[in-house]
């Protein structure tokens, strides 16, 4: 199972991509596999020596007292992580969750070390879009 933060790649230009583990609960995990979570609001922060997920949204059915939005740790390499914070703040980049999925029996994150984009640049995508569906639409009729 894959998926995707589809926000991601419209509010940021991905410069850098890398893989990284998720610590899980064993119900976040199961929802995971069946594809009940949302990656929309969420980002990535290095704090200290160690990253997390923050705002992830993984919700649990029938659990008490549980938080599905509660920060999970991420799980890299010490110098990947050095590597990452220090191009993010040299660049001022922010470091986006891309996609959430299963390799084998584990779960791994996509992250991306992206630029935010401007409000013109958004709209520049989506005229292109609407007018490569427009041009696909004249073929598919001629």
């Amino acid at each position: 199972m894959k998926v995707f933060n589809k926000r991601a790649r419209f509010d940021y230009q991905i410069l850098e991509k890398f893989e990284a583990g998720v610590s899980l609960s064993g119900g976040e995990a199961k929802a995971v596999r069946t594809g009940h979570l949302n990656l929309t609001n969420s980002f990535a922060k290095i704090i200290g020596d160690e990253a997390f997920l923050i705002n992830a949204n993984i919700p649990i059915q029938g659990a008490k007292d549980y938080n599905p939005t509660r920060s999970r740790k991420l799980l890299l390499h010490k110098k990947e992580i050095y590597g990452i914070k220090a191009k993010s703040k040299a660049k001022n980049l922010t470091l986006v969750p891309i996609s959430m999925y299963t390799k084998g029996r584990l779960i791994k994150i996509e992250l991306g070390l992206g630029k935010s984009k401007k409000k013109f640049e958004k709209k520049q995508e989506l005229k292109k879009r609407v007018q490569k569906r427009e041009i696909e639409k004249e073929f598919k009729l001629g």
